[in-house]
């Protein structure tokens, strides 16, 4: 049994300005759509995680406020407004404020995360030295997913470009799992696509079939039979006097298959290659009889 848990810090950014390099990603999809879905996937895998206490949410939209609310997360304004790090900080000090509190800050795009690898990386930080902070380097490893830092000491995040280089400098210690749904966040179409290879979570999945599905090849309509009136004529194109069927190239150019029953209803006992008829048919446009021009 877990002698800790987690107060897991997870800043948003309103969604019309969050993720902008993703933006296109998903051609049939709005923008904010998919930034809010990557939001609520990562909000509820952390809120999944049996090392983790709650959540805590710093967002000033109210779209992902109330998906985060609806998903069970706190939510507290930003509000420094003075960008991710700040964000982080804010809602460090709101989830420590009552002291005693292991606090980790992660980042909201991680559509992949296994509750289970996060698990695991808290429980590795947590019986890490004491005193120290820790961390997860994304994928490529130059950034930061996850910052965990143990009761009494300040979170101090670096998040930004080259932020895993930054929190090592500032003495946090690297984790080094096996945890590839943690350490893959999104910040490009083709970080969307390895997420899609790793399972996504239900709101982003859910988007993005429905842009596959928009972007599927349609087939084409087939045409509708065109709809011949009476004593329209062509010439044999083709006879099999086995299945007393054939095909007529009518006068439009049309090539025409007649079925066996046209043949019958004829009274002809033969048609020959190049020889002209008259065609026969019903409401519906449908060859009923074969006929020569002359037959009444």
């Amino acid at each position: 049994m877990r002698q800790w848990t987690w107060t897991v810090v997870v800043p948003v950014k309103r969604l019309g300005t969050a993720k902008s390099r993703l933006r296109g990603a998903l051609l049939a999809v709005p923008h904010e759509e998919l930034a809010l879905a990557l939001a609520a996937d990562t909000v509820a895998a952390v809120r999944a995680c049996p090392a983790v206490a709650g959540v805590l949410v710093v967002t000033d939209d109210p779209r992902v406020a109330a998906a985060a609310g609806a998903a069970g997360a706190r939510v507290v304004n930003d509000a420094p407004d003075a960008g991710l790090n700040a964000a982080f900080r804010h809602g460090a000090e709101v989830a420590t404020a009552g002291g005693g509190a292991w606090v980790a800050g992660l980042t909201a795009d991680l559509p992949a995360l296994r509750p289970a690898e996060l698990a695991a990386a808290l429980d590795a930080a947590a019986a890490g030295p004491a005193g120290v902070r820790r961390f997860v380097a994304d994928a490529p490893g130059t950034g930061t997913v996850l910052l965990a830092a143990p009761p009494g000491v300040p979170l101090a995040p670096c998040f930004g470009v080259g932020s895993a280089a930054a929190h090592l400098a500032g003495g946090a210690l690297p984790l080094t799992g096996d945890w590839p749904t943690l350490r893959r966040d999104v910040d490009t179409a083709a970080d969307l696509a390895a997420a899609t290879r790793l399972g996504l979570g239900p709101r982003t999945a859910a988007l993005a079939s429905v842009d596959r599905s928009a972007a599927r090849p349609r087939r084409p309509a087939r045409p509708r039979p065109a709809v011949y009136g009476a004593g329209m004529q062509g010439t044999v194109a083709t006879y099999d006097a086995a299945t007393r069927s054939g095909v007529l190239l009518l006068d439009d150019g049309t090539e025409l298959a007649f079925p066996a029953r046209a043949f019958d209803a004829s009274g002809l006992r033969l048609l020959r290659l190049g020889q002209r008829v008259r065609i026969d048919t019903d409401a519906a446009g449908e060859i009923v009889r074969v006929t020569l021009p002359t037959m009444p």
